[in-house]
């Protein structure tokens, strides 16, 4: 192969924009077997994600999507965009919401904005960036809102 060759990465520190907004693709359509495996798979046994009977009866009348696929979704779908490959590590949540439910059979868009960026004082040739992840379902209704901050490679001193 003689052509050149190009790697799949996120950004690098110096990458990225304050007030940014990043629109990841694609959308994820949620499935019953999605939900059920995650809500199994990690241990959660709410009725709420498992009991079509039971839920049909509470006040959203039908099964939810576990709210933990849906973080993991929302924050998943960031990664290729901006954290492959040039993050160090996730730092934490500064905060989390749901302010309306995801059901099976709706689809996911996520986006993230750049809140702020800054070099590390005591990791020299890294930055932390702040950033707020946001999901709304095929209808324009957010169905979650993160705050995290994490901490990414300068180009210069990537490994």
């Amino acid at each position: 192969m003689t052509g050149k060759r190009i790697q799949q990465r996120g950004l690098w520190f110096d990458e990225f924009e304050e007030g940014a907004v990043y629109l990841h693709a694609p959308g994820r359509t949620v499935t019953e077997a999605d939900n059920v495996f995650f809500t199994t798979l990690t241990m959660n046994t709410q009725s709420l994600h498992l009991d079509a009977a039971w839920s049909a009866e509470q006040p959203f009348g039908q099964r939810l999507v576990n709210s933990m696929f849906t973080l993991s979704t929302m924050v998943g779908a960031s990664v290729a965009q901006l954290t492959q490959g040039t993050i160090v590590a996730n730092l934490g949540f500064t905060e989390v919401n749901f302010p309306h439910p995801l059901y099976h059979g709706d689809t996911m868009y996520s986006e993230s904005e750049v809140l702020e960026k800054r070099l590390s004082k005591s990791r020299p040739g890294q930055g932390i960036i702040s950033l707020r992840h946001t999901a709304k379902n095929q209808e324009g209704v957010v169905v979650a809102v993160a705050t995290r901050s994490v901490m990414v490679w300068t180009e210069e001193n990537a490994p």
